[in-house]
């Protein structure tokens, strides 16, 4: 029995949906048979023709939408499928309902450990509705969180950690030089990508400047949104290294200057799945540190693959950075050991293999 699988979800951008559109480029190889609902014009539509997977033009504008309700009903009921694969809010709130009474397994998406709580009604239109079958959650945390707050239906969550392929990266190279921003040649660059929310952590990194000893080469690259706002700004003229600091906005394809910089920070006090940009850094070679919280700790292998410090501690930020400023040599040798940890244990192909083993088995019960 080929396995017939119906996804959707959002590939309009090509860099944040990258593992996992490759993990349904992926699937498609090794013999599954899936077709995409995505946006018009999508930049992963090419790609999916290219390696055999139908695509579907057409994904759902709002939730509770009956229009796109009754065009994945139609879908559902033509194309025989088995499994109904659903990654966003708009999906899931129509293809739930477009599910009832057919015999199709439904699989939701969480990427995110919060905002599950089993006294929320709305929960039960989404992860907690008894018609979902299973919840893809990426990691133990997301999946406990589902645990926890399914005590009026049965624990339908499963980890499958979201892999990535260093060799998607080995085509980017270091920009030439980060002077542009008013870093020198000769400095050290701590890179952070986020943008500025309360659980992103950014004012305490900015904090941890105040425990560096001052007058060192050290600058700080931040890439992201929000910048601006009046408490970063004050924070940022506080600094006793206010003049290191450099907030360049939102950047399209900044993994060049990740692949410039000398550290990756991800100070981030809660709500981390598994950290896209982190395993981007580590996929570069870049040596990471991140705080000690769900998701990260699935994540970076302490003293190995990264270093991890208690998360809302500045000063242990600045410590961790301190460190890997003096020793070279251990920058060397954790930015290669984060690159071997991408390749070995968190590559995508091992996220497929056992995407595949979840889809044969909610096919089983399906046919059986």
């Amino acid at each position: 029995m080929r396995i017939k699988v119906l996804v959707i979800s959002d590939y309009r951008e090509f860099v944040s949906p990258r593992p996992e559109a490759e993990l349904f480029i992926g699937l498609q190889k090794a013999g599954l048979d899936i077709t995409i609902m995505t946006y018009p014009d999508a930049a992963w539509t090419p790609y999916f023709k290219k390696a055999g997977i139908r695509v579907i033009e057409s994904h759902p504008v709002k939730k509770f939408h009956k229009p796109s309700i009754k065009m994945i009903r139609k879908e559902l009921e033509k194309g025989g499928y088995h499994i109904l694969h659903l990654f966003n809010s708009k999906a899931s709130s129509n293809g739930i309902p477009a599910a009832k009474k057919l015999s199709v397994k439904v699989l939701l998406y969480r990427g995110y450990a919060g905002n599950v709580h089993w006294y929320d009604p709305a929960q039960y239109l989404k992860y907690l509705h008894p018609r979902v079958d299973k919840i893809w959650c990426i990691t133990n945390e997301i999946e406990e969180t589902i645990r926890k707050n399914s005590l009026l239906i049965k624990h339908k969550g499963v980890t499958i950690l979201k892999g990535h392929d260093p060799q998607w990266y080995s085509h980017v190279q270091p920009v030439s030089s980060l002077e542009q921003y008013r870093i020198p040649a000769d400095a050290f660059t701590v890179i952070c990508m986020a943008n500025v929310r309360p659980m992103k952590g950014i004012p305490y990194l900015l904090k941890a400047t105040h425990h560096l000893a001052p007058g060192l080469p050290i600058h700080f690259l931040f890439a992201g949104k929000g910048f601006d706002k009046k408490h970063i700004q004050e924070l940022i003229s506080s600094s006793p290294y206010k003049n290191n600091i450099h907030c360049i906005g939102y950047v399209a394809e900044p993994l060049s200057l990740v692949a410039a910089s000398q550290v990756f920070v991800l100070p981030s006090i809660k709500g981390e799945g598994l950290s896209k940009s982190t395993m981007e850094a580590m996929s570069l070679g870049i040596p990471p540190i991140v705080t000690d919280i769900p998701g990260n700790k699935e994540l970076v292998i302490p003293e190995q693959s990264g270093l991890m410090v208690q998360a809302k501690n500045a000063s242990a930020l600045a410590k961790a950075i301190f460190h890997l400023y003096e020793n070279a040599d251990l920058r060397k040798t954790i930015g290669q050991q984060a690159k071997e940890h991408m390749r070995t244990d968190l590559n995508i192909s091992v996220t497929i293999q056992k995407m595949k083993e979840l889809y044969a088995k909610l096919a089983g019960s399906t046919t059986s």
